[in-house]
């Protein structure tokens, strides 16, 4: 009984890390979904659309990157940053509320502990934009 407890501990964890790095990473996973979903309606086959979609996703992240290291007005910074961090944001939100809803009687407790997650995950969101670490050459 103890080490199937475990297993199921464990296994939760890793899924809420799992959804914690997919709400994260919210613009390039939707947009690869979305264009590898185009890919598979136009007849590119699974296995077409699936490396299409990563193609995507990893062009929208880097294309994002570049614009935030890119850019030095204030204003453009902050609007990339705005577009890269609020679909992060309310996926934060979402996962928050999904997993705090059959534990948490009050939904004012769940909502305060919603927006905390969401908050959390959108300047988790920044943090994974504005690594400079992404363009060393090393």
């Amino acid at each position: 009984m103890i080490p199937l407890l475990t297993l199921g501990i464990v296994l939760f964890g890793s899924i809420c890390v799992l959804a914690y790095t997919l709400a994260v990473y919210a613009l390039p996973l939707m947009a690869a979904v979305t264009v590898a979903r185009f890919a598979y309606a136009t007849g590119a086959g699974l296995i077409g659309a699936g490396i299409v979609g990563l193609f995507a996703g990893a062009a929208i992240f880097g294309v994002m990157a570049c614009l935030f290291a890119i850019l030095r007005s204030p204003f453009l910074r902050f609007t990339v940053a705005v577009i890269f961090a609020t679909p992060a944001a309310i996926a934060g939100y979402a996962l928050v509320y999904g997993v705090s809803r059959e534990v948490m009687p009050s939904e004012i407790w769940r909502q305060v502990l919603s927006i905390g997650g969401g908050t959390c995950v959108g300047l988790s969101a920044l943090a994974r934009l504005a690594d400079p670490s992404l363009f060393d050459a090393r």
